[in-house]
């Protein structure tokens, strides 16, 4: 399901439209749609850190989850220069709609920092996402 046609797009803050792809904004939380067929690495995925970098700041926790409505691969040896990108990323997950994109989603999963990354749903990964950046603001305020 694109997040557009959930019952949370109504709190859709922002969208910006990349050439891999789309980036919808909550509040602390970015869904990241890719296109279908795009190969993300560092080099072309500096313009979304950029985004999140312009939207949430460098210090404001937040989270983002890719949407994998789409086929499109990662090149999983660039995970730690994703992670350099924005420190203030504190949580991160994957939605697979099918079989394939559910396997990608576990084995990215592998190269993730984080305890599970991969979701059945965009609810389930949009909650337990939404529940870690929350824990990390009320760690910042203390």
């Amino acid at each position: 399901m694109k997040i557009i046609e959930s019952e949370i797009s109504n709190h859709i803050q922002k969208v910006k439209k990349k050439e891999l792809g789309t980036i919808f904004f909550f509040n602390h939380i970015a869904v990241v749609e890719f296109n279908e067929g795009v190969h993300i690495d560092i080099n072309n995925a500096i313009s979304f850190f950029d985004e999140f970098k312009s939207y949430f700041g460098e210090s404001r926790p937040f989270g983002v989850i890719a949407n994998r409505i789409y086929s499109y691969s990662v090149k999983l040896m660039d995970a730690d220069l994703f992670r350099n990108q924005a420190n203030n990323l504190c949580a991160y997950g994957v939605v697979g709609h099918n079989p394939a994109s559910k396997m990608n989603a576990k084995i990215e999963n592998n190269f993730c920092i984080s305890e599970k990354i991969d979701y059945d749903t965009l609810y389930e990964a949009i909650n337990s996402v939404y529940s870690k950046v929350k824990s990390q603001i009320i760690a910042t305020l203390n």
